[in-house]
């Protein structure tokens, strides 16, 4: 896990090294352990390193390969590695390191640009390809690891993090279509732009190829999810014992480190499953128990640590708590808006950023998390309208019904009334809408109804398509975004079992009863981690999510919320003063959040009015 960068000058001069390095430097935090820039004429490319997998120089980047022919730097991990070296070697392949990087140039050398749909990995890499004048850029199926651009005319540059691009910029201003998307909906990370007007992101499960020649930077796909049907076909039995398997796998695939390894644990279904599978699997290869870090929350009603000591118990994990304050959360907060270099939804991420702050000061680099089991498997509660929508129309209105009482009982958060908020506010597009400029009418102009509220509201009738869609564009990006930032800003690298490619193509194709069943959520979870984990645990009816104690720090943050807001420029642009003063206190505790994280981001890195 590392951080990148790289230069590409349309106008044939050479790369300036003050400004690669300065580049390169500008994500130190993300890897303290080493560094290197690589310059050929017009290209670029910058590294800074943190030491996972083979800690020696061998692993210094970026790496050339066949003498110059071939030059990488490379952020993220390929996990079966070990695998496709072995493949390599026995095609003739020689290596001089231990790293998973080295197995990357080799399988661009010998399969070329398909080379990626053969890792079972997270990635953003850039490779120089002297010989056939190109720059090959990747990035992971899903896009756990971040990869931005910007493209000025002359210059092509890209990085691991924004701030490395902004001083290539004329002008660092706001993408305002963007910003109002997230105060009146709290959405964002559901396209290909950026907070920032003229900063990209290169779409998960894309390459993009920059042709020395021409000047062209090509993007395309190389991985799409599809349902596979011999899944859809299993038994439930069948579908438990394979799930089980192939989630064991992903965890141990994603425990392969020459560093100690640890895990997240807040105590919910997601990441007590990956603690109760990793603790044997590790104890028994490093000798060691297990470590898991829990965020305990100050307010009894979000705070999940009974949950997580049960499972500490279980699993005899060595166990490190933390427990953020307001006074905690205050200090943090400026290093938290610096990391996440755009605006966020909810203080849960100061949980999150303490959480992995401890784990570095606990010298423990490498951190399993639970992300992307509720996307996987229907674990939301807005997920319910799909199944019962699933349910009618495979066994008719009675049964549907039967669907919508299993809720009630199976959920704690569920009755009559929030299942038909629900429902109402996935399948009514516009209705959705009119509710979100109602409640922020202070704004000064209404925007168009963003495109994905009314694709999210055409999918609630096709399970897969809902969960495709809120894999790739509604909801899993910017927790991606949100994890990346705050674990890599403490040097620490995150992996996430439940968003192995092949667990996550089988628990999208299963039938959508396996994944919500008698009104459990995640049910197929659930049943394949009987016998190995409290029962307490698993079926938990009253899922918290990753929360924090917004209540009492908001409460008593308040007035440096408002003050902060008030002197915010792009604010007062896109709001009306009055209009906002009258109707802040109204507004729910998460949509004030938003317009005080808009005025911190603003705040923080300068934006142009």
């Amino acid at each position: 896990m590392c951080g990148i960068a790289g230069i590409i000058d349309r106008s044939g001069r050479a790369i300036d090294d003050v400004r690669l390095r300065v580049m390169t430097d500008a994500v130190a935090h993300r890897g303290p352990d080493g560094s290197g820039i690589y310059i050929d004429g017009n290209v670029g490319l910058g590294h800074r390193r943190l030491a996972i997998i083979d800690l020696t120089e061998g692993g210094h980047q970026p790496m050339k390969f066949r003498g110059e022919s071939l030059v990488l730097t490379f952020n993220g991990e390929i996990y079966n590695y070990l695998e496709l070296r072995s493949e390599l070697e026995q095609a003739g392949y020689v290596f001089r390191s231990r790293t998973d990087s080295e197995v990357i140039l080799a399988a661009y050398d010998r399969w070329g640009e398909t080379c990626v749909t053969r890792f079972n990995g997270m990635w953003a890499f850039a490779i120089h390809d002297r010989a056939n004048r190109a720059v090959f850029c990747a990035r992971d199926r899903f896009g756990v690891k971040p990869f931005y651009y910007v493209d000025t005319g002359r210059l092509f540059a890209f990085g691991s993090e924004i701030r490395q691009l902004l001083p290539l910029l004329e002008h660092v201003g706001a993408d305002r279509e963007n910003v109002l998307d997230f105060i009146l909906t709290g959405a964002s990370d559901h396209g290909d732009g950026t907070f920032y007007a003229n900063v990209s992101r290169l779409a998960a499960g894309h390459t993009l190829t920059f042709d020395l020649g021409t000047g062209l930077a090509t993007r395309k796909p190389f991985y799409e999810l599809r349902a596979r049907e011999d899944v859809g076909r299993l038994a439930r039995d069948e579908a438990v014992d394979r799930f089980r398997q192939c989630l064991t796998d992903a965890v141990r695939l994603r425990l392969r480190s020459d560093v100690p390894v640890g895990t997240c644990l807040s105590g919910g279904l997601d990441s007590s499953s990956i603690a109760a599978i990793a603790a044997p699997l590790y104890a028994q290869g490093a000798g060691r128990p297990f470590a898991a870090i829990t965020a305990v929350s100050e307010e009894e009603g979000t705070d999940e640590s009974r949950y997580a000591q049960q499972v500490v118990r279980h699993a005899r994990l060595r166990w490190l708590t933390v427990r953020p304050t307001y006074e905690v959360f205050v200090d943090c907060l400026p290093g938290l808006v610096r990391a996440q270099e755009e605006p966020f939804g909810s203080t849960s991420l100061a949980m999150q950023y303490c959480v992995m702050r401890t784990a570095r000061e606990n010298l423990t680099p490498v951190l399993l998390d639970g992300q992307g089991g509720d996307e996987t498997l229907l674990g939301y509660e807005k997920y319910y309208p799909a199944a019962i929508v699933s349910t009618f129309r495979r066994e008719g209105f009675a049964s549907a019904l039967r669907a919508v009482a299993d809720a009630r009982r199976s959920n704690a958060k569920l009755n009559v009334l929030t299942t038909a908020k629900y429902f109402l506010g996935s399948t009514l597009a516009r209705a959705r809408w009119g509710v979100y400029c109602r409640r922020h009418n202070y704004l000064r102009s209404r925007p168009m109804m963003p495109q994905w509220l009314s694709e999210f509201s055409r999918a609630i009738h096709d399970g897969f398509a809902l969960q495709k869609l809120e894999i790739s564009r509604t909801n899993l990006p910017v927790l991606l975004r949100y994890e990346d930032k705050n674990s890599m800003a403490h040097a620490v690298e995150t992996r996430l079992p439940f968003l192995d490619y092949r667990l996550v193509e089988m628990a999208l194709s299963l039938p959508t009863d396996y994944k919500i069943y008698q009104g459990w959520s995640k049910w197929v979870l659930r049943a394949a981690m009987e016998d190995r984990m409290p029962g307490e645990v698993i079926w938990r009816k009253n899922k918290f999510g990753f929360e924090s104690p917004e209540r009492i720090w908001l409460g008593r943050h308040r007035k440096e919320m408002w003050a902060a807001i008030q002197s915010s420029a792009l604010l007062a642009d896109l709001c009306r003063p009055e209009k906002l003063r009258a109707r802040f206190a109204t507004l729910d505790l998460r949509s004030q959040w938003r317009l005080y994280s808009v005025a911190l981001w603003e705040r923080e890195f300068r934006l142009a009015s």
